[in-house]
């Protein structure tokens, strides 16, 4: 199976189970908590993928697989996933949760003033540039971050499943 159809697979399947958890987290009230194990779910659920997606290109190439393909299968499934999770997260704040923004800049605040050096010059300037500068910087996040943890996982990944001509013909 070709690395473009494994990483498409498996990128909407990551995809997917991030618009899941978000969903899961929306209804049980937990969207705006920024809670340790929100990250590590996620972190989970893109190894565990990638994992499977790179092994699954191996199992469809006779069991050999170099780190190149390997890398290549991860980060693609990696960056199909963010693309699916950028554009759930335009529909999300647009459509589902309206006051989103309005309502990080609220909780901001709230930390902020918890800080006896903030001036309130000082909270409202971050809070325009939150305001100016949340598309940039969320979507950025999303696709930066899911992609670095993607050729991390993805090298680790393939570096335990690499087995190249050369390894079989050694044996």
């Amino acid at each position: 199976m070709p690395t473009k159809k494994i990483a498409l697979n498996y990128g909407l399947i990551l995809g997917f189970a991030g618009i899941l958890q978000s969903v899961a987290f929306y209804a049980i009230g937990k969207t705006y908590d920024n809670d340790w194990y929100k990250s590590v779910i996620s972190i989970v659920i893109m190894a565990v993928i990638i994992f499977m997606g790179i092994k699954e290109y191996r199992k469809s190439n006779e069991g050999l697989l170099s780190l190149g393909q390997g890398l290549k299968t991860g980060v693609g499934i990696a960056l199909i996933g963010a693309v699916i999770s950028v554009v759930y997260m335009i529909i999300f704040v647009q459509f589902i949760e309206p006051g989103f923004i309005d309502q990080i800049i609220e909780l901001q605040k709230q930390k902020f003033l918890e800080n006896p050096n903030m001036t309130d010059e000082m909270i409202e300037k971050m809070n325009e540039n939150t305001k100016k500068y949340f598309w940039h910087f969320t979507l950025g996040m999303i696709l930066i971050g899911s992609l670095f943890l993607g050729f991390v996982i993805s090298l680790i990944s393939s570096l335990v499943m690499k087995k190249t001509d050369e390894d079989v013909t050694s044996i």
